[in-house]
């Protein structure tokens, strides 16, 4: 039997019923299974829980890497030059175990090997974004691709504990950075395409929930481990084995991934499941279609496309796309490109906010648990304006705002009560961008069909990984220049929002030819 089969029919043998009723997924949620139950918050909550895997792995630098108090030891006082150490009579409060600018000294000429070590990290996160983006969306799928990640960022953050020099812990930040930087849009993904159109969106931007409480977890940790960065990262490590052990059994893969994939009789029986835990049901004649197929209703058993020459031309349609594919169609060619300029330019505000708020010279596990949770009220404020005022608007003015007041603190002298002003300009940019941040995650995935979503989010998660690299040089040019600069991208990354679609209420298409033909029928009414 053809695997196509079941796309053209579910009439069994036995029955007088000749005819099935063909759906796609998001009209199977919305109209016999549920569009956001019980099945579907399990499932959600599960896979998010892999974004505070992903804090721990990337910020963990923050604590490991940090240069700790020095003490003066010497009972006849110690020298003004602190890059002397211990010849001067200075130790590490804490102990040379601390961190590992402690234990290697990568202190005054050697200070640029710590940001060379971050920038590392997040090169190794721009090109595992892609690999394991393309990965997902072929044959690996989320699921499994998920697994795999989760497997490599335990692997290598127990090796980092190992390092014997500088050099093999670089490398291997290098390796960790590979693993993780595709983990947040593989829980992405996962968690939010089994749920309705209706409530797809709410659900998306509550995933960076489970992130920021991961920041303010590792906190936490590094709290009871303030003298040994080895044992810190043993303690990051250890909850992605857990995931896969614990978690990873419980999860289910992707529906729409299994029908791209021509595993429809797979995609049926997770939404079975679904309307099962729901506490509703899937009438035994519903099937489910892809979107770029026959739009009628009904299909004829063992005919649904016409003749035995169309189902065999549709079998052969490649299940898996690229980016190629994408770089193929004009529509999401350009969508592409701006996504990956938008999502560049709010990385490099992001993060470069996020390094000037550790300026502060606060307490620094104070100072991370509150950086963290400062960044909730953003997200909770897109989640509930999202589809009251819809995508593009949102983006466009969480990029302006935090544009704005971004370039209102370059204008503003560091000095007296100034300062607090201008440190307030950069709390309400850092609040902006980090709502621009998430909806950008729900925003660019509806952008693209299923058939390249994780390969387009993974190229744009490639672009903010660069932003990434980008921010801690232009954090280093000074105080009021970075706000500048950060204005600048704010400002221009909003104005290219202007000139991608809105997404609020329209279908997630399966694939390229559903998309263009989706966007066709939009213009015409329009």
């Amino acid at each position: 039997m053809s695997t196509t089969e079941p796309l053209l029919s579910s009439k069994k043998e036995g029955t007088n019923n000749i005819y099935s009723k063909r759906v796609s997924i998001d009209d199977a949620l919305s109209s016999y299974a549920g569009e956001f139950g019980r099945w579907q918050l399990r499932h959600f909550v599960l896979v998010s829980a892999a974004w505070a895997l992903e804090a721990l792995h990337t910020m963990v630098i923050i604590f490991a890497d940090r240069e700790p108090a020095m003490v003066c030891r010497s009972p006849g006082g110690c020298g003004e030059d602190r890059c002397a150490g211990a010849a001067a009579g200075w130790e590490w409060a804490d102990g040379a175990a601390s961190s590992t600018v402690a234990e290697w000294g990568l202190v005054c000429g050697d200070r640029y090997k710590v940001g060379l070590a971050q920038a590392v990290f997040f090169a190794g996160c721009m090109i595992g974004a892609g690999v394991f983006g393309h990965l997902s969306d072929s044959f690996l799928g989320r699921k499994g691709s998920l697994q795999v990640v989760c497997i490599l960022n335990a692997t290598f953050g127990l090796l980092t504990a190992l390092s014997p020099n500088y050099w093999a812990y670089a490398t291997l930040r290098l390796l960790t950075g590979f693993s993780t930087g595709s983990v947040g849009v593989l829980a992405f993904v996962l968690a939010t395409e089994p749920i309705g159109p209706n409530r797809r969106g709410a659900a998306g931007m509550s995933t960076f929930y489970f992130f920021s409480g991961g920041i303010a977890a590792l906190a936490g940790l590094a709290a009871l481990f303030p003298r040994s960065w080895r044992a810190l990262y043993v303690v990051t490590s250890l909850p992605s084995l857990a995931f896969v052990v614990a978690v990873a059994p419980f999860v289910s893969e992707s529906p729409r991934w299994y029908l791209v994939r021509r595993r429809a009789d797979d995609a049926l029986r997770v939404v079975r499941a679904i309307a099962e835990a729901n506490g509703r049901s899937v009438p035994e004649d519903v099937t489910l279609r892809l979107d770029d197929e026959d739009g009628d209703e009904e299909g004829k058993k063992g005919g649904g496309y016409g003749d035995d020459e169309s189902a065999a031309a549709r079998s052969s349609t490649p299940s898996g796309g690229s980016i190629v594919d994408v770089f193929r169609s004009p529509t999401t060619r350009v969508r592409l490109m701006l996504s990956v300029l938008i999502n560049l330019l709010a990385s490099v505000v992001y993060y470069g906010l996020s390094l000037n708020v550790v300026n502060l010279k606060t307490n620094l596990y104070v100072t991370v648990v509150v950086n963290s949770l400062a960044e909730m009220p953003a997200y909770l404020l897109t989640a509930l304006l999202l589809d009251s005022f819809g995508r593009k608007p949102l983006a466009i003015g969480t990029m302006l705002l935090s544009g704005l007041f971004c370039t209102a603190g370059s204008l503003i002298a560091g000095a007296g009560i100034m300062r607090v002003v201008r440190m307030a300009c950069g709390v309400v940019g850092i609040f902006g961008m980090a709502a621009t941040y998430n909806l950008l995650f729900i925003y660019t995935a509806e952008l693209f069909p299923t058939v390249v979503r994780n390969a387009a989010l993974g190229c744009t998660a490639q672009a903010a990984q660069m932003g990434a690299i980008v921010a801690p040089l232009v954090v280093v040019l000074g105080e009021r220049v970075p706000f500048a600069v950060f204005g600048a991208s704010g400002i221009v990354g909003g104005m290219l929002v202007f000139y991608l679609p809105e997404t609020m209420n329209k279908p997630l298409y399966d694939t390229m030819a559903g998309l263009e033909e989706g966007e066709k029928r939009s213009t015409l009414l329009e």
